[in-house]
This record gives C-alpha cells, structure tokens and sequence, in this order.
C-alpha cells in the first residue's frame, strides 16, 4: 500500500522477464512470441523503472524473434521504460536477436554470444528409397511448389533458391544487430559469419555492454533499496498430470540439440 501514501517516495522496481529456450512457431513449452507476449506486457504495464530480460536461448525461427524483439521495443517505447538483458549461458542466433532489442545487453563471464547467421538442416533418403524398391511421386502445379524433398535427389536450383532465401534472412538479422548496436559494434569481419564470443570477448565485439550479474547491476544503477517482481510462464495444466509425455520428450530432445550445438547440455 505505500506506492499509494501520498509524498512518500516508493523505492525503485525492476520487472524481470524469463526468455528461455529454443525459439519455433508457437506449441506448449515453446519460446515463441506468443508465450512472451502475456509476461511482456504484464512487465511493462507494472510501471517500473526499468524491465530485466533473462534470456538463455540457443536461436530459432528468425520470425518469432523477430516478433519477440519487436514487441519488446514497441512496449519500452510506449511505457519510456529502459531494458536491460542479461544473458546467461547463450544468446545466440535468434537468442541474440531478442537481446539485441534490449538498450543495454549484459552477460557472464562464460555466457556465449552472437551466432549472428542463418541455418537449414535437413536429410537426403532418397537413396535408402531406392535400395528399398520404393519410388516418391509428387506432382505440383507450379515448378517451385517442391523444393529440398528429402526423398528426392538434391538439385542445383533448389540450393540456389536456399541459398538466395537465407541470404536474405541474414542480411535481415545483420540490419537488426546493426540498429539496435550501431557504434558499439567493433570493426570486425568475422562478426556477421555466425561466429561466437564468450563474456569479455563478445564485449569487445561490441555485442554486449559489460559483464554483470542481474541483481548487483540493477541496485549499482537504482540503488540498493530497488525491489524486484519476476514474470514467468506458469506450466501447462495437462503435463502436470502425466499428458502429452511424448510430446514433451521429444521438444525436451529437440531442445538439448539446439543447445548441445554451444557445448551445452
């Protein structure tokens, strides 16, 4: 009740936000924008004096971060409110690209950075098909309606065309760092290649603003008296109960792949 005592000073507040996890199209369990937007807007609406990301994301779809690190900027906008990331194992790919949206980005010593490119991975199985005796028919009406069928052999157009949408992907992602960072980027040509950088390095790359911790880096900015409200994702009713195990397991697989690629399990 003391915000509401007329003349009394309320002591500063920070709204911590949970980003966590691999970044794909919106299912239970998932970091997508869905799943960000109501802990979002929750945070900016508290009025605090600033909103604390905690982000620990591998990457992902490139559109939802996108919407992420947009929904991000337009409610700091809106609300005046500055935000602080603070990464803790990996920000990297799309998990920099949410904190990039951030106005200061911090992280730990051994927390990894950056990733700033673009991926696609798939499988060929057209030969085990053919050991098999088995004969894939698609048919289309449009000649770029198939592209990368796994049980049919690569062709040469398809990498083209690949190669031309990641390409465009990449300079997307390239202008959104260059925005958010801008003198703060190092002269460097290894940065836009999807290299990474570890606590100190990746601030002298200019991706991050320092190395810090959540907590002492808000009470050495706001004082000691500043106070903290957490937002995070509640879990779904259904795994509670034991439903949906499969389903779990395998995001849980597909998840630790993602993060096993920084080293990470």
């Amino acid at each position: 009740m003391r915000r509401w005592i007329p003349f009394v000073k309320t002591p500063p507040r920070v709204a911590v936000v949970r980003l966590q996890g691999a970044i794909s199209v919106p299912a239970r369990g998932n970091l997508s924008d869905r799943t960000a937007a109501p802990l979002l807007e929750k945070a900016f609406r508290s009025k605090p004096d600033a909103v604390a990301l905690e982000i620990n994301s591998p990457g992902g779809s490139p559109v939802q971060s996108s919407l992420i690190g947009a929904r991000i900027r337009r409610l700091a906008e809106e609300h005046e409110v500055p935000v602080h990331a603070f990464v803790e194992d990996v920000a990297a790919s799309g998990g920099y690209w949410i904190a990039s949206a951030a106005d200061h980005i911090w992280a730990d010593a051994s927390s990894m950075l950056g990733s700033i490119g673009v991926i696609s991975s798939g499988f060929g199985a057209h030969v085990f098909l053919q050991r098999q005796g088995i004969e894939r028919r698609v048919h289309t009406a449009g000649k770029s309606k198939s592209m990368l069928d796994p049980f049919r052999p690569e062709t040469e157009e398809d990498v083209a065309r690949l190669d031309r949408l990641l390409g465009q992907l990449h300079e997307t992602f390239i202008a959104q760092v260059k925005a958010r960072r801008g003198d703060k980027l190092a002269d460097n040509p290894d940065l836009f290649t999807g290299e990474i950088w570890i606590g100190q390095g990746a601030v002298d790359q200019g991706l991050a603003d320092g190395v810090a911790h959540l907590v002492p880096k808000m009470k050495q900015i706001y004082g000691d008296k500043v106070s903290f409200k957490r937002f995070e994702a509640k879990k779904p009713l259904f795994p509670r109960f034991g439903l949906q195990i499969a389903q779990g397991a395998l995001n849980e697989i597909e998840e630790r792949a993602d993060y096993a690629r920084f080293g990470l399990s």
